[in-house]
């Protein structure tokens, strides 16, 4: 082995898959990427980090609500264009073609051409470390869908996508949580 950049480590654990959070205002949709992302306890809750930086905090903060989109590999150049503007001086559900749905627990969207869609409350905000504890509300699974392969940020403006799944769940059975 040799030595790498500390600064750079981050690069070797990847978390969750890239998601794209919704919000709403009270007057219009939002949406950002978020490339870190979490689950918490093998239940339906998540945590996100976004802080003031994002346009999209102040909704999020304010009407403690929002979606968790998960886009599948197909939209990646949308999940980075994104990332890569502000939705003070853009409309970007109109910019990159993105289809919003009213859910049922939440003002913010649901993106029709995500993969999957969970509504999400806010329980905690940690400011300290900029992380956002989200309650799922309900969830909804484009099981049609032809592209289901999820993508992950390495943090250096790199992605990997899911490959081949790996079924062990006979082996892990007796170690898991019921209902998992």
């Amino acid at each position: 082995m040799k030595p790498m950049p500390l600064n750079q480590a981050f690069t070797l654990i990847e978390p969750g898959p890239v998601v794209l959070v919704t919000t709403n205002d009270g007057q219009r949709d939002n949406v950002m990427t978020i490339s870190w992302t979490m689950v918490m306890d093998f239940t339906p809750r998540f945590a996100i980090t976004t802080g003031p930086w994002n346009h999209s905090y102040q909704a999020l903060s304010e009407s403690n609500e929002c979606v968790i989109a998960i886009p599948a590999l197909d939209l990646i150049d949308q999940v980075v264009g994104i990332g890569t503007c502000s939705g003070a001086d853009t409309d970007k559900f109109a910019t990159f073609g993105l289809t919003a749905m009213r859910g049922k627990q939440v003002a913010a969207p649901l993106i029709r051409e995500c993969l999957a869609n969970i509504e999400c409350q806010v329980v905690d905000i940690v400011e300290r470390h900029n992380i956002v504890v989200l309650q799922g509300l309900a969830a909804y699974l484009d099981d049609e869908r032809e592209e289901r392969r999820t993508l992950h940020a390495v943090g250096d403006g790199s992605f990997i996508a899911d490959g081949v799944k790996l079924d062990r769940r006979e082996l892990m059975a007796s170690k898991l949580p019921d209902g998992v």
